[in-house]
């Protein structure tokens, strides 16, 4: 798993498929405080997020929540793992919370035939069987606000699942978009996500996500915008 730097109080962590980042509440003279984890990873992620945590001179039990963007095994298949290790609390939005949980099975996409070769080539790198549940989620909604950031606005961007979100802290003009928006590893050029229920949708939460002028992006697969994001999310919203 490579650790990134991308702010000050913000690391991204990144698996062989997916990623998830890491956001620090608190200035003092150690450098500590409250931790944020914004997805967690594929099965089997729990202990290597723990690690990083640790080498960054930080605590994994100062992560107090772990916010799952959506509940695909590549960003929710480690929670239940590092929420055990750590204590931090699980949220999801309403609709997503329940698969998350294990009560009902997740809707698969809608694969474009372009996406089935990529989405055969993304499951040789996931773990194979049951991953550890979490013991409780806690539902969320959009508009929901989070003790994160000065406050993280929940914004419900359905499409790439029923219940996907983004999390926008506007103090620090920082957005995570899940995987409603990504960047291409070809080119890094910042386009709509793939493996979605509903493109349409998908795209018309580019454009809402683009309406919040954040200055940084961070996709739950390529490169994170770290200037200008919310220009290449208007051309993203172009399709």
């Amino acid at each position: 798993m490579d650790v990134v730097e991308l702010l000050p109080r913000l690391h991204l962590l990144r698996f062989p498929v997916g990623q998830a980042y890491l956001w620090r509440d608190g200035d003092d003279s150690a450098g500590h405080g409250e931790l944020t984890l914004i997805d967690a990873g594929p099965p089997g992620s729990g202990a290597p997020i723990a690690e990083a945590v640790t080498a960054l001179g930080l605590d994994p039990r100062d992560v107090r929540r772990i916010v799952l963007t959506h509940f695909h095994w590549d960003h929710a298949g480690g929670a239940g793992e590092f929420a055990a290790l750590s204590g931090a609390e699980v949220l999801a939005h309403r609709l997503d919370a329940p698969v998350v949980r294990g009560e009902v099975p997740g809707p698969e996409p809608v694969f474009e035939d372009w996406e089935r070769p990529l989405h055969e080539q993304a499951l040789k790198h996931l773990p194979e069987g049951d991953y550890v549940r979490p013991r409780a989620v806690t539902a969320v909604s959009g508009g929901d606000v989070l003790d994160v950031g000065g406050g993280a606005h929940v914004v419900h961007v359905p499409g790439h699942t029923p219940g996907s979100i983004a999390l926008h802290l506007p103090e620090h003009g920082v957005l995570f978009t899940g995987d409603t928006v990504a960047a291409s590893p070809v080119d890094g050029s910042v386009i709509p996500g793939v493996f979605n229920l509903d493109r349409g949708q998908v795209l018309a939460a580019c454009g809402r996500l683009a309406d919040l002028d954040a200055d940084v992006a961070c996709f739950g697969h390529g490169d994170p915008a770290l200037e200008q994001a919310a220009r290449a999310l208007r051309n993203a919203a172009r399709g």
